[in-house]
């Protein structure tokens, strides 16, 4: 390899690893957390998330939505989400009068509110905001996602720097000589752990770009549907004023009808648009494949409760389907327990990249003195 062309890249990989280290070490920490959020908040939390009695038959979803809209003043309900194990709780989010988001766990037995917070109180919605946004909205997605475009440079010049001059160098750069000084080890423990996360790292940097330009989202329908045009999930509702019908089970009947469309074993989620424009959303995951996030749609009239349209999973088109395994692939839970465990690990490595990089920068500053 040649010389001035390896010596540059240590040059980029140096200075854009320090202009980019602190962000990287927000990021990857966080991503770290979040690969258990399910676990760790469902542990911390369990009467969020769990009934402490299993009942014999589960109330209508309409009698504690009115009563949680009457009671905690919520003029928008946002979303209503079931789920199939008996014992988890029905979560109910909503907009109060003072315009904040508000989250609900209801024991569907019983009816009772058994907990509630405002979202952006949620420890993980924080833990996530900072994830993707640093806290600072529309500027933070920017900074993270240009973060994410040099982290991926690095993971790909820190190859380069760590391939071996000589083939019968390769074993000393696959093992960690922890016998050896402060400094070689840390060395050793940046480039060759570095190279065995490789691959994991630079699926999970590129993966997370999605959620931060649009241009990389394009990217994947076009190679995929041939078009940047992304298919819209919307479906627009036929009946423009409210007829004031009889609601008394109006969601619940939502649930039902979907239920009957797709058979499957499945949580199902109510996405209820805060216009007047756009109908009802009802997403059910279909819990009976092994991979997950795969999902069929149907839409209601938003008053009447009319059956729409409906969109099954094998409906979407090829950009669809990639997309919606994005969020798997970069949270780790596309195989589940391995796959998260894996994702976990290597988050938590990537955490500690800038610091021991950092490290090395200083000891080779201070011999040069």
């Amino acid at each position: 390899m040649n010389k001035t062309f390896k010596k540059n890249i240590g040059f980029l990989h140096l200075w854009l690893g320090l202009s980019s280290g602190l962000i990287v070490f927000i990021v990857a920490l966080t991503g770290s957390i979040l690969v258990f959020e399910d676990e760790i908040d469902t542990f911390v939390n369990p009467e969020f998330y769990k009934v402490s009695t299993l009942g014999t038959k589960k109330l209508p979803v309409d009698l504690y939505v009115n009563t949680i809209q009457k009671k905690y003043n919520i003029t928008e309900l946002d979303r209503i989400q079931t789920y199939q194990d008996p014992a988890r709780t029905v979560i109910i989010s909503g907009t109060d009068a003072d315009k904040k988001d508000q989250i609900f766990s209801v024991d569907p037995y019983t009816g009772k509110v058994l907990a509630s917070i405002p979202e952006k109180s949620r420890f993980f919605s924080v833990v996530l905001d900072l994830h993707r946004h640093l806290i600072l909205g529309e500027a933070g997605k920017f900074i993270t996602g240009c973060s994410c475009l040099i982290f991926a440079f690095m993971l790909i010049s820190g190859l380069i720097l760590w391939w071996p001059k000589k083939i019968k160098n390769l074993k000393q750069r696959l093992t960690v000589k922890w016998s050896a000084s402060f400094k070689r080890v840390n060395w050793d423990f940046h480039s060759n752990f570095g190279f065995y996360s490789f691959l994991f790292l630079l699926i999970i940097s590129l993966t997370g770009l999605t959620w931060s330009f649009k241009w990389f989202e394009s990217g994947i329908y076009l190679l995929a549907d041939g078009t940047t045009k992304k298919p819209s999930a919307k479906v627009e509702n036929p009946t423009k004023i409210d007829p004031k019908l009889d609601k008394t089970y109006f969601y619940q009947n939502i649930f039902s009808k979907t239920d009957s469309i797709y058979k499957y074993k499945g949580d199902a989620q109510i996405r209820i648009p805060s216009d007047t424009i756009n109908s009802i959303m009802v997403i059910k995951l279909n819990l009976e494949k092994s991979i997950p996030n795969i999902s069929s749609m149907a839409y209601f009239d938003k008053y009447t409760g009319e059956l729409l349209k409906i969109k099954p999973y094998e409906s979407f088109s090829r950009g669809d389907k990639v997309r919606r395994l994005i969020y798997p692939i970069h949270t780790g839970s596309i195989y589940g327990y391995p796959t998260k465990i894996l994702a976990f690990l290597v988050c938590l490595f990537a955490a500690t990249l800038p610091i021991t990089g950092l490290i090395i920068w200083l000891g080779r500053k201070k011999k040069k003195k």
